[in-house]
């Protein structure tokens, strides 16, 4: 049950957090999906250029895959995966684009400067699931020298000191077909059910997805 008081410092912190200008380089003010006071986080890695201008996160082709697992393994379409659960991000701000034109991962001191925000969400929130999505946003919380090792799994993690349970995704950009051949494919499905199984996604959709519905959506075959 949501208290007045936890929304209350989820508002303050929203606001607090949408006036943040510590990293220079950054070439965009902090992007947020809302002080949705919930049980479970979803973390991303940075923005792109289009979700600062569409004041979301995960607001464009990588969101739309993002959102088609929900959907597909959860039930939950993308209206309801944003008003259901928290969204946060390793950095808060788009970092502009490479030399090479690809986006510009964050460097280790603006990783640090927005890991406070991260760190004060979980403890107003004391969420009860966090799913990194991507290699940067899992690697704030266990090691990931490779995505075979994590993905599929699920991770009892403390930090802030609140302890919960961690579920990664692949990153669901375009860049990478990681997710879409196997291993990656397979271990995806394996992740997707795990979030379905989760007794926090469970009260937070109301209903479940057996693993034979998750397999048939996203378009594998579970090996027996």
């Amino acid at each position: 049950m949501i208290s007045s008081s936890q929304q209350l410092a989820l508002n303050r912190h929203v606001a607090r957090l949408g006036k943040c200008r510590r990293c220079p380089r950054m070439e965009s003010t902090p992007v947020s999906g809302g002080a949705i006071v919930s049980d479970v986080m979803i973390i991303g890695q940075a923005p792109g250029p289009r979700e600062p201008t569409l004041k979301r996160p995960f607001a464009h082709t990588a969101g739309q895959t993002l959102f088609r697992w929900f959907e597909q393994s959860c039930g939950m379409n993308e209206a309801r995966v944003r008003s259901k659960i928290y969204f946060a991000a390793v950095c808060r701000c788009f970092p502009g684009k490479s030399s090479g034109g690809t986006d510009r991962v964050p460097a280790p001191a603006e990783i640090r400067n927005c890991s406070s925000w991260m760190n004060d969400e979980i403890e107003i929130l004391r969420p009860r699931l966090i799913i990194p999505v991507g290699r940067l946003a899992i690697g704030q919380f266990i090691e990931c020298e490779k995505l075979e090792k994590v993905i599929g799994r699920k991770f009892r993690v403390r930090r802030s000191a609140q302890i919960f349970d961690l579920i990664p995704l692949p990153h669901p950009s375009g860049a990478s077909p990681w997710h879409k051949i196997l291993p990656g494919k397979q271990l995806l499905e394996q992740a997707m059910g795990e979030i379905a199984r989760h007794r926090a996604m469970k009260e937070l959709r109301g209903g479940s997805a057996s693993p034979k519905t998750i397999s048939k959506a996203l378009g594998t075959t579970r090996s027996t």
